[in-house]
Protein backbone atom coordinates (compact mmCIF):
# COMPACT_ATOMS: atom_id res chain seq x y z
CA UNK A 1 0.00 0.00 0.00
CA UNK A 2 1.07 3.33 -1.17
CA UNK A 3 0.42 7.12 0.07
CA UNK A 4 -0.69 9.75 -2.67
CA UNK A 5 -2.81 12.16 -3.42
CA UNK A 6 -6.09 12.28 -5.85
CA UNK A 7 -5.51 15.20 -7.75
CA UNK A 8 -8.19 14.29 -10.60
CA UNK A 9 -11.47 12.55 -10.21
CA UNK A 10 -13.29 11.65 -13.88
CA UNK A 11 -16.28 8.79 -14.50
CA UNK A 12 -15.53 7.48 -11.20
CA UNK A 13 -11.56 7.07 -11.52
CA UNK A 14 -9.49 8.64 -9.54
CA UNK A 15 -6.44 9.80 -10.43
CA UNK A 16 -3.61 9.87 -7.28
CA UNK A 17 -0.23 10.69 -7.95
CA UNK A 18 2.89 10.00 -6.21
CA UNK A 19 6.21 10.55 -6.91
CA UNK A 20 5.24 12.11 -10.41
CA UNK A 21 3.44 9.53 -11.39
CA UNK A 22 -0.59 9.13 -11.74
CA UNK A 23 -2.40 5.41 -11.02
CA UNK A 24 -5.50 5.66 -12.31
CA UNK A 25 -7.73 4.16 -9.18
CA UNK A 26 -11.18 2.78 -8.54
CA UNK A 27 -12.96 3.56 -5.21
CA UNK A 28 -13.79 0.28 -2.79
CA UNK A 29 -17.10 -0.33 -2.34
CA UNK A 30 -16.19 0.32 1.30
CA UNK A 31 -16.62 4.02 0.82
CA UNK A 32 -19.95 3.75 -0.78
CA UNK A 33 -21.42 2.16 2.32
CA UNK A 34 -20.46 4.42 4.56
CA UNK A 35 -21.74 7.09 2.42
CA UNK A 36 -18.34 8.77 1.76
CA UNK A 37 -16.67 9.84 -1.55
CA UNK A 38 -12.52 10.91 -2.50
CA UNK A 39 -12.31 14.21 -3.14
CA UNK A 40 -9.79 15.92 -5.86
CA UNK A 41 -6.96 16.89 -2.97
CA UNK A 42 -7.43 14.27 -0.51
CA UNK A 43 -4.67 12.53 0.49
CA UNK A 44 -5.05 8.52 0.01
CA UNK A 45 -3.81 5.61 0.47
CA UNK A 46 -3.94 3.23 -2.33
CA UNK A 47 -2.94 -0.04 -3.28
CA UNK A 48 -1.73 -1.01 -7.15
CA UNK A 49 -3.32 -3.75 -9.23
CA UNK A 50 -0.82 -3.03 -11.86
CA UNK A 51 1.62 -0.77 -13.62
CA UNK A 52 -1.02 2.01 -14.32
CA UNK A 53 -4.11 0.70 -12.05
CA UNK A 54 -5.19 0.41 -9.13
CA UNK A 55 -7.72 0.79 -5.97
CA UNK A 56 -8.21 3.82 -3.49
CA UNK A 57 -8.23 1.81 0.57
CA UNK A 58 -8.05 4.79 2.44
CA UNK A 59 -8.97 8.43 2.65
CA UNK A 60 -6.80 10.59 5.65
CA UNK A 61 -8.76 13.47 7.96
CA UNK A 62 -9.29 16.49 5.79
CA UNK A 63 -8.19 19.75 6.99
CA UNK A 64 -11.64 21.15 5.02
CA UNK A 65 -13.90 20.43 1.99
CA UNK A 66 -15.73 22.25 -0.58
CA UNK A 67 -18.62 21.43 -1.97
CA UNK A 68 -17.97 24.19 -5.30
CA UNK A 69 -15.47 22.93 -7.09
CA UNK A 70 -15.71 19.55 -5.00
CA UNK A 71 -11.79 19.43 -3.71
CA UNK A 72 -10.85 18.94 -0.33
CA UNK A 73 -7.18 20.16 1.68
CA UNK A 74 -7.26 23.78 0.15
CA UNK A 75 -5.33 26.38 1.46
CA UNK A 76 -5.96 29.35 -0.10
CA UNK A 77 -8.32 30.68 -2.55
CA UNK A 78 -7.53 33.54 -4.73
CA UNK A 79 -10.74 35.82 -5.00
CA UNK A 80 -11.47 37.36 -7.96
CA UNK A 81 -13.46 40.09 -8.11
CA UNK A 82 -13.71 43.39 -11.40
CA UNK A 83 -13.74 46.84 -9.88
CA UNK A 84 -15.91 47.76 -12.86
CA UNK A 85 -18.10 45.35 -15.24
CA UNK A 86 -19.59 44.46 -12.60
CA UNK A 87 -18.86 47.02 -9.82
CA UNK A 88 -16.87 46.30 -6.76
CA UNK A 89 -19.10 45.15 -4.35
CA UNK A 90 -17.55 44.91 -0.66
CA UNK A 91 -21.10 43.46 0.73
CA UNK A 92 -20.24 40.62 -1.43
CA UNK A 93 -16.75 40.40 -1.11
CA UNK A 94 -17.31 40.79 2.27
CA UNK A 95 -19.51 37.50 2.08
CA UNK A 96 -17.18 34.96 0.14
CA UNK A 97 -14.53 36.38 3.09
CA UNK A 98 -16.75 35.24 5.94
CA UNK A 99 -17.48 32.27 4.43
CA UNK A 100 -13.74 31.12 3.06
CA UNK A 101 -12.80 31.99 6.76
CA UNK A 102 -15.27 29.20 7.89
CA UNK A 103 -13.82 26.86 6.01
CA UNK A 104 -10.52 27.94 7.17
CA UNK A 105 -9.18 28.71 3.85
CA UNK A 106 -6.96 31.35 3.64
CA UNK A 107 -8.49 34.76 1.22
CA UNK A 108 -5.99 36.24 -1.61
CA UNK A 109 -8.10 39.39 -2.85
CA UNK A 110 -7.45 40.27 -6.33
CA UNK A 111 -8.93 42.62 -7.84
CA UNK A 112 -9.55 42.74 -12.04
CA UNK A 113 -10.27 45.32 -14.48
CA UNK A 114 -8.11 48.46 -12.54
CA UNK A 115 -7.27 50.02 -16.33
CA UNK A 116 -11.54 50.35 -16.79
CA UNK A 117 -11.72 52.89 -13.94
CA UNK A 118 -11.08 56.64 -13.70
CA UNK A 119 -8.76 58.74 -12.00
CA UNK A 120 -11.92 59.84 -9.75
CA UNK A 121 -12.90 56.17 -9.21
CA UNK A 122 -9.69 55.17 -8.91
CA UNK A 123 -9.41 58.06 -5.33
CA UNK A 124 -12.49 56.46 -4.50
CA UNK A 125 -11.04 52.24 -4.12
CA UNK A 126 -8.31 53.22 -2.73
CA UNK A 127 -9.51 53.36 1.35
CA UNK A 128 -11.25 49.98 0.46
CA UNK A 129 -7.87 48.92 -0.55
CA UNK A 130 -6.26 50.04 2.51
CA UNK A 131 -9.24 48.56 4.98
CA UNK A 132 -8.57 45.27 3.69
CA UNK A 133 -4.51 45.16 3.65
CA UNK A 134 -5.18 46.49 7.44
CA UNK A 135 -7.55 44.03 8.34
CA UNK A 136 -4.36 41.58 7.23
CA UNK A 137 -5.49 40.55 3.61
CA UNK A 138 -3.24 39.99 0.70
CA UNK A 139 -4.61 42.11 -2.22
CA UNK A 140 -3.20 41.89 -5.53
CA UNK A 141 -4.64 44.36 -8.29
CA UNK A 142 -4.76 43.34 -11.86
CA UNK A 143 -5.18 44.97 -15.41
CA UNK A 144 -5.93 44.36 -18.73
CA UNK A 145 -2.92 42.40 -20.53
CA UNK A 146 -1.27 42.47 -16.99
CA UNK A 147 2.16 40.81 -18.48
CA UNK A 148 3.43 40.82 -14.22
CA UNK A 149 0.40 38.73 -12.86
CA UNK A 150 2.38 35.54 -13.19
CA UNK A 151 5.58 36.96 -11.67
CA UNK A 152 3.53 38.05 -8.65
CA UNK A 153 1.29 35.35 -7.99
CA UNK A 154 4.45 33.19 -8.24
CA UNK A 155 5.00 33.89 -4.34
CA UNK A 156 1.57 33.54 -3.55
CA UNK A 157 0.84 30.08 -4.78
CA UNK A 158 3.90 28.41 -4.13
CA UNK A 159 4.04 25.44 -1.81
CA UNK A 160 0.15 25.99 -1.61
CA UNK A 161 -2.98 24.14 -2.79
CA UNK A 162 -5.55 26.90 -4.54
CA UNK A 163 -8.54 27.44 -6.05
CA UNK A 164 -10.15 30.88 -7.48
CA UNK A 165 -13.58 32.21 -6.24
CA UNK A 166 -15.44 35.08 -7.15
CA UNK A 167 -18.81 36.22 -8.52
CA UNK A 168 -19.12 35.60 -12.79
CA UNK A 169 -17.59 38.06 -15.49
CA UNK A 170 -14.94 38.76 -13.35
CA UNK A 171 -11.99 37.46 -15.05
CA UNK A 172 -11.71 34.14 -13.32
CA UNK A 173 -11.60 32.08 -16.33
CA UNK A 174 -8.96 34.67 -18.10
CA UNK A 175 -6.79 34.33 -15.15
CA UNK A 176 -6.79 30.55 -15.25
CA UNK A 177 -5.91 31.01 -19.26
CA UNK A 178 -3.54 32.99 -18.58
CA UNK A 179 -1.62 30.54 -15.13
CA UNK A 180 -2.34 27.61 -17.45
CA UNK A 181 -2.00 28.55 -20.79
CA UNK A 182 -2.83 24.98 -22.27
CA UNK A 183 -6.40 25.63 -20.50
CA UNK A 184 -8.11 27.70 -22.96
CA UNK A 185 -11.07 27.69 -20.72
CA UNK A 186 -13.82 30.00 -22.39
CA UNK A 187 -14.23 33.11 -21.16
CA UNK A 188 -17.60 34.11 -20.63
CA UNK A 189 -19.20 37.26 -22.15
CA UNK A 190 -21.11 39.47 -19.78
CA UNK A 191 -24.96 39.06 -19.83
CA UNK A 192 -25.54 42.85 -19.82
CA UNK A 193 -29.78 41.96 -18.62
CA UNK A 194 -28.30 40.08 -15.78
CA UNK A 195 -24.70 41.43 -14.85
CA UNK A 196 -23.32 38.19 -15.01
CA UNK A 197 -20.79 35.60 -17.03
CA UNK A 198 -21.65 32.91 -18.82
CA UNK A 199 -19.49 29.12 -17.69
CA UNK A 200 -18.89 26.01 -18.34
CA UNK A 201 -18.90 23.25 -15.45
CA UNK A 202 -16.04 20.96 -15.88
CA UNK A 203 -14.47 18.05 -13.57
CA UNK A 204 -11.87 19.22 -11.20
CA UNK A 205 -8.16 18.92 -11.48
CA UNK A 206 -5.24 20.15 -9.57
CA UNK A 207 -2.45 21.19 -11.67
CA UNK A 208 0.98 22.17 -11.04
CA UNK A 209 1.46 25.59 -11.50
CA UNK A 210 4.40 28.66 -9.87
CA UNK A 211 5.05 25.40 -7.64
CA UNK A 212 1.91 25.07 -6.33
CA UNK A 213 -1.58 23.31 -7.44
CA UNK A 214 -4.04 25.22 -8.43
CA UNK A 215 -7.66 24.07 -8.84
CA UNK A 216 -8.19 23.94 -13.21
CA UNK A 217 -11.98 25.50 -12.55
CA UNK A 218 -13.68 28.76 -11.55
CA UNK A 219 -14.92 28.02 -8.53
CA UNK A 220 -17.78 28.78 -6.03
CA UNK A 221 -19.68 31.91 -7.60
CA UNK A 222 -21.93 32.63 -4.81
CA UNK A 223 -22.01 31.81 -0.88
CA UNK A 224 -24.59 31.54 1.87
CA UNK A 225 -23.85 30.73 5.31
CA UNK A 226 -25.91 27.82 5.69
CA UNK A 227 -22.69 26.08 8.27
CA UNK A 228 -22.08 29.07 10.20
CA UNK A 229 -23.88 29.33 13.33
CA UNK A 230 -24.43 32.93 15.20
CA UNK A 231 -21.61 32.26 18.06
CA UNK A 232 -19.37 31.83 14.70
CA UNK A 233 -19.59 34.88 13.02
CA UNK A 234 -17.49 36.99 14.76
CA UNK A 235 -14.61 34.96 14.44
CA UNK A 236 -14.85 35.17 10.72
CA UNK A 237 -13.98 38.83 10.79
CA UNK A 238 -10.58 38.97 11.87
CA UNK A 239 -10.52 42.29 13.50
CA UNK A 240 -14.13 41.63 14.82
CA UNK A 241 -12.38 38.49 16.27
CA UNK A 242 -8.88 40.07 17.81
CA UNK A 243 -11.19 43.07 19.32
CA UNK A 244 -14.04 41.32 20.44
CA UNK A 245 -11.71 39.73 23.27
CA UNK A 246 -12.20 42.70 25.22
CA UNK A 247 -16.03 42.44 25.43
CA UNK A 248 -17.24 42.24 28.69
CA UNK A 249 -19.65 39.36 27.62
CA UNK A 250 -18.45 36.05 26.17
CA UNK A 251 -20.58 34.53 23.29
CA UNK A 252 -21.38 38.91 22.80
CA UNK A 253 -22.91 39.47 18.92
CA UNK A 254 -22.19 42.81 19.11
CA UNK A 255 -26.18 44.05 19.04
CA UNK A 256 -27.71 45.14 22.02
CA UNK A 257 -25.45 43.98 24.52
CA UNK A 258 -23.17 46.64 27.31
CA UNK A 259 -20.11 47.02 26.56
CA UNK A 260 -19.33 45.59 24.04
CA UNK A 261 -16.09 46.08 22.49
CA UNK A 262 -16.39 45.61 18.98
CA UNK A 263 -19.33 48.46 19.10
CA UNK A 264 -16.95 50.52 20.52
CA UNK A 265 -13.97 50.30 17.52
CA UNK A 266 -16.80 50.96 15.23
CA UNK A 267 -17.22 54.33 16.87
CA UNK A 268 -13.96 55.16 16.93
CA UNK A 269 -13.38 53.91 13.11
CA UNK A 270 -11.43 50.83 14.63
CA UNK A 271 -13.62 48.79 12.76
CA UNK A 272 -15.19 50.47 9.33
CA UNK A 273 -19.11 51.16 9.55
CA UNK A 274 -19.57 49.20 6.69
CA UNK A 275 -18.17 46.06 7.63
CA UNK A 276 -20.41 45.95 10.71
CA UNK A 277 -23.16 46.74 8.45
CA UNK A 278 -22.31 43.93 6.92
CA UNK A 279 -22.04 41.51 10.07
CA UNK A 280 -25.40 42.89 10.69
CA UNK A 281 -26.86 41.76 7.82
CA UNK A 282 -25.03 38.34 7.66
CA UNK A 283 -26.28 37.65 11.58
CA UNK A 284 -30.04 38.36 10.90
CA UNK A 285 -29.70 35.47 7.92
CA UNK A 286 -28.17 33.16 10.09
CA UNK A 287 -30.76 34.04 12.83
CA UNK A 288 -33.72 33.84 10.41
CA UNK A 289 -32.35 30.51 8.84
CA UNK A 290 -34.78 27.33 8.88
CA UNK A 291 -33.72 25.42 12.22
CA UNK A 292 -32.03 22.04 10.90
CA UNK A 293 -33.22 18.59 12.04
Amino acid sequence: MAQGQIRKALSGFYYVERDGELVQCRGRGIFRNRGESPLVGDIVDFTKDSDSDGSVDKIHPRKNELVRPPIANVDQAILVFSVKEPNFNTILLDRFLVVLESFFVQPIICLTKMDLLTDKELVELQPFIDDYKAIGYDVLTTYKDDESLVERLQPVLEGKTSVLAGQSGVGKSTLLNTLIPTLDLKTGIISKSLGRGKHTTRHVELIEVCGGLLADTPGFSSFDFDTIEKEELTGCLPEFQRISEDCKFRGCLHTKEPKCAVKAAVETGEIRPYRYAHYEQFLQEILDRKPRY
